[in-house]
């Protein structure tokens, strides 16, 4: 009984045993042994056999390894790896982006290009550099296609033998290094770019401040693969008789003969090179991983940075902590709830008609619960209001203005970006999936728009921002990262940030759908004090009891369609649509 007892692992009765009583034996591992003494021997070995065979030549090693021609060859190596690694990822990130253009010939271009450099092999591609001369004897500055010529210049004086090595350095490593970053750029959920735009962020500021920090993450380990590759490859440029450090090497084994010991100072010296790169590259991982581990701990390279430029944020935050600043911007809406116009929208995909013909108007500081079954168009609708779904027919006002477009006649011309992005400031939206930018602290989530959209100093911002968070009940999470935070907190977060612009509006998609269930009443309280601050709110939810006590109006689609609209005591009592009636009937 007692080895049956053992088998199934069944130890008795716990109220039977003293505290204590088992001791862990740890289980065995005999291989690990095994495996750990032929490594040892291995190692051993290899080590005897190197420092014992004289003909090694380590004398001769020690005599070359500091000697001033493999040092000035070196160095070559050292600014051929710099220079090509920088003017290579620079056009490699101008590349990546035109690849992900919406404009065909720009991406059609940066392909091409990525296609031929990567078919070239790198020898190839310097011999015709270095030929250049013959094909084009001068270098003409002027208006092409003219006769206007400003100067002229003799190719062969113009790229001298390092100017071909880190031209064509650059240009292969540009190549390589664009489909890297691009790999970056896709790998970057698409919720990040529509929060960017929602909140109103330039171009320039969604591709610098949101999308490369996160796409580091995985540009980094795949990005120092190919700087690393760069500065062994720099060997090759020694068929352009250039003395780096290779062919610096090459030169004096050529003369003494002492071949393997030479070929080991550059070998040791490239292991050098390759040790600190790899040291660089841990610390630029870990600085760019900050908000993706659980352990909250900043890099080194965050410590170098805060120590030299200061820590702007955290600065801020205790001198708000500190002393109280006088803003003329409240927290909360300080605007009053806009007017929502929807008339005659409808959008297409493909075949599918995701909304067909709607039109709705919200009034000032009107609560709307927009529900129905999955597939209805409520999260289409919700989008078009902002404009991150443009609409194929029909258009969206806000207190009478277009958003997305301009009305000339009886035509509607779409906006430039910049025009789009002043009138969305006015529209606040919190997303299913919260959508916070990650590598961002909360406060620093909160400030971004503001900041950079309304021109709010700093001091200014981080100040409403705190008092935003503890509106919603998170003072003590300002320097946390989202990660760092329950689901809940995390939309509380997202609510904070979309209440920074001061919007007339206040978009809500299905915010609760994500969530636990444990964790919907925290969110839910949150949007109910908001339904009583003035603010128009439009809420998308499948919550049928909370849109029954905070919406005004309640609206229900299916199709694409909006079947029927109503006060939420008549719609949930006596629906007057038999659709209306059998959904109800199912979800209450």
């Amino acid at each position: 009984m007692a080895s049956a007892d053992i088998e199934t692992g069944y130890v008795g009765s716990v109220e039977q045993s003293s505290p204590g009583i088992y001791k862990i034996v740890p289980a065995k591992h005999p291989w690990r042994i095994v495996g750990t003494v032929v490594a040892a021997a291995i190692i051993g070995i290899t080590i005897h056999s190197i420092l014992t065979n004289p003909k090694w030549g380590w004398a001769v090693f020690a005599e070359y390894f500091f000697s001033e021609p493999v040092l000035v060859g070196l160095s070559r190596t050292l600014w051929l790896t710099l220079l090509a690694s920088v003017i290579g990822f620079f056009i490699g990130g101008l590349l990546a982006f035109a690849r992900v253009s919406k404009s065909t010939l720009l991406s059609s271009l940066a392909w091409a290009y990525i296609w031929l450099l990567r078919s070239i092999p790198l020898i190839v591609l310097l011999l015709v550099l270095n030929n250049l001369g013959y094909l084009y004897p001068t270098l003409n500055i002027g208006v092409p296609f003219t006769d206007i010529l400003f100067a002229q210049y003799s190719m062969t004086s113009v790229l001298s033998v390092f100017a071909v090595a880190v031209i064509g350095l650059s240009l292969n490593q540009a190549a390589f290094s664009a489909e890297i970053i691009r790999g970056g750029i896709l790998a970057i959920d698409q919720g990040q770019q529509e929060a960017a735009a929602a909140l109103g962020l330039s171009w320039r500021r969604q591709a610098l401040n949101i999308i490369l920090p996160q796409a580091m993450r995985a540009i980094i380990p795949s990005g120092f693969n190919e700087i690393i590759g760069l500065a062994k490859a720099t060997s090759i440029v020694y068929v352009l008789a250039l003395p780096e450090l290779f062919y610096t090497v090459q030169v004096i084994y050529k003369r003494n003969l002492e071949v393997i010991p030479l070929l080991m100072v550059a070998t040791v010296w490239y292991l050098i090179i390759m040790s600190v790169l790899s040291l660089v590259q841990v610390g630029i991982e870990r600085y760019f991983a900050k908000g993706a581990t659980r352990d909250g701990r900043t890099s080194a390279l965050d410590n170098v940075l805060k120590f030299v430029t200061g820590d702007a944020t955290g600065r801020a935050i205790n001198a708000v902590r500190t002393n109280p600043v006088e803003r003329t911007r409240e927290a909360g809406p300080a605007r009053e709830g806009g007017r929502i116009e929807i008339r005659h929208v409808a959008k297409h995909f493909d075949a599918f008609h995701a909304l067909d013909n709607v039109s709705l108007t919200v009034e000032p500081g009107e609560v709307v619960a927009i529900i129905g079954p999955s597939g209805a168009g409520k999260s289409t609708l919700l989008r078009t209001i902002n404009h991150l779904e443009r609409a194929d027919q029909g258009y969206v006002a806000i207190d009478e203005e277009l958003i997305g477009y301009e009305r000339r006649g009886n035509l509607l011309y779409e906006l430039k970006d910049r025009a789009i992005r002043k009138r969305r400031a006015g529209v606040g939206m919190v997303f299913q999936n919260f959508n916070l930018f990650p590598h961002l602290t909360v406060v620093e989530n909160i400030i971004e728009a503001p900041i950079a959209v309304q021109g709010v100093p700093r001091l200014e911002a981080v100040a409403q921002a705190l008092e935003l968070l503890a509106r919603v009940g998170l003072s003590d999470k300002a320097e946390a990262y989202p990660r760092h935070l329950s689901g809940g907190q995390q939309q509380r977060v997202a609510i904070a940030r979309a209440l920074a612009l001061k919007p007339k509006v206040l978009l809500f998609d299905e915010p609760t759908s994500a969530l636990d269930p444990e964790l919907v009443g925290e969110v839910l309280d949150v949007i109910k004090e908001l339904a009583t601050s003035g603010t128009t709110l439009v809420i998308v939810t499948h919550e049928i009891g909370f849109a029954r006590e905070v919406a005004d109006k309640v609206v229900f689609m299916e199709d694409g369609r909006i079947l029927e609209v109503g006060g939420p005591a008549r719609l949930f009592s006596d629906a007057s649509h038999a659709r209306t009636r059998e959904f109800l009937a199912k979800v209450l």
